[in-house]
């Protein structure tokens, strides 16, 4: 795998019966394919999607978020001009906030890598970034601007309506399974996992609490039609009735696994037509009727998908720190985390001092950054604008 990303480089010491090669992301074997399929405008644009496992040279991996081989999302497109092709980067880094916010629940700032942090090969890349609850930042998602780079290197020429001979405008954009450890680690307790509804494989868990196969076949045979209702209403539904293992222990289990709603039914519910009623994102029991419990589920997994992005949200703006001193950025680095909205220089050489001395970055500059005059927090020169930093996965 040549990490550069121009082709495939061959170990010479590596003695395999069956040859085996590992590819990086494929801009190499997409432009290479684009070469043969564009000649004209008339063939333009054109966007490819796929999902590909991909593989880096990472030294030290981290589950979901950093592993050598990854399943991943992919875009590459090609254009004829350039406002197009910065269009559609820019609607796709907003697809990209859409998914992660609405339906993840997890809040992201959209901006602009620096020059030094870009994809290389880009003229821009657009960011989504999270703060997980460890107070560290995690790119979510990218989406670059390539201009005609790619183009060059590989001669992926078109004839425009003139007849005259042009380099196509080009975009990539991604996300991964990186994801995932953004979903577990944004909103996840001691007790295990917490899903939005939109999310979660079981929207609403049913458990039988008996004593008896009397009382047994009685309690699930009101969940059985409990559940059809629920599913009527388009909801995924569960009803555990194990014998084999106690009512608490799948308590336990489905807030492990983050099932938004669990719903149990003992012999007093039943001779009163109750039920109880726990939602996984508060912990909270309550008895309720089972006269409109339909109803009010199907509500209740709106109401705990904007708590949980909401609850995140609120985490995100507290932790997000105005600093305007090089002391005040090493002391909220060190002792409260997040992103430090801080006045950089806006050279590369200040960029890399500021990491090498503190181990944060340069996350983004927010597409809806300001003009503000003020002084650099590490060389003190002047800097129009802030941008964020933090330490990151």
């Amino acid at each position: 795998n040549d990490p550069e990303g121009k082709g495939v480089v061959v170990d010479p010491d590596a003695k395999l019966e069956e040859e085996l090669i590992v590819r990086p992301t494929s801009e190499t074997i997409i432009w290479n394919t684009y070469k043969g399929w564009i000649q004209s405008y008339r063939d333009l644009p054109i966007l490819c999607n796929q999902w590909a496992n991909v593989v880096r040279w990472e030294m030290r991996t981290r589950l979901f978020l950093r592993t050598a081989e990854f399943l991943w999302q992919e875009g590459h497109t090609a254009h004829a001009t350039k406002e197009e092709a910065i269009e559609e980067a820019t609607r796709m880094i907003h697809v990209y906030q859409k998914f992660v916010e609405e339906w993840m629940g997890v809040p992201v700032i959209v901006g602009h890598k620096s020059p030094n942090e870009r994809f290389a090969g880009a003229v821009d890349t657009l960011t989504i970034e999270a703060l997980m609850q460890d107070g560290k930042a995690l790119q979510s998602g990218t989406s670059h601007f390539l201009g005609q780079n790619f183009a060059k290197a590989f001669d992926v020429q078109y004839i425009n309506k003139e007849g005259k001979l042009e380099y196509v405008w080009a975009t990539s954009w991604g996300v991964s399974t990186r994801l995932m450890g953004a979903l577990i680690m944004a909103h996840s307790d001691n007790n295990g996992l917490v899903l939005p509804p939109k999310l979660a494989p079981i929207q609403v868990v049913l458990i039988p609490i008996y004593k008896g196969e009397e009382q047994m076949r009685q309690i699930v045979e009101r969940l059985r039609t409990i559940a059809e209702e629920l599913k009527s209403k388009g909801l995924s539904v569960k009803i555990d009735d194990r014998d084999n293992v106690r009512s608490g222990f799948k308590f336990a289990e489905y807030e492990l696994k983050g099932v938004p709603v669990r719903l149990a039914l003992g012999p007093r519910d039943l001779e009163n037509g109750t039920i109880e009623l726990v939602r996984r994102d508060t912990l909270e029991k309550e008895t309720v009727s089972q006269e409109g419990l339909t109803d009010r589920v199907a509500a209740l997994m709106d109401e705990i998908q904007q708590n949980i992005f909401r609850k995140a949200l609120d985490y995100r703006n507290s932790m997000i720190t105005k600093v305007d001193t090089w002391d005040e950025f090493v002391d909220v680095l060190e002792n409260k985390g997040g992103f430090i909205s801080a006045h950089w220089d806006g050279t590369v050489e200040t960029e890399v001092a500021i990491k090498d001395a503190t181990k944060a970055t340069i996350r983004c500059i927010p597409i809806d950054a300001v003009e503000e005059e003020g002084k650099c927090v590490f060389s003190s020169k002047p800097s129009h604008r802030r941008v964020l930093f933090a330490r990151s996965y």
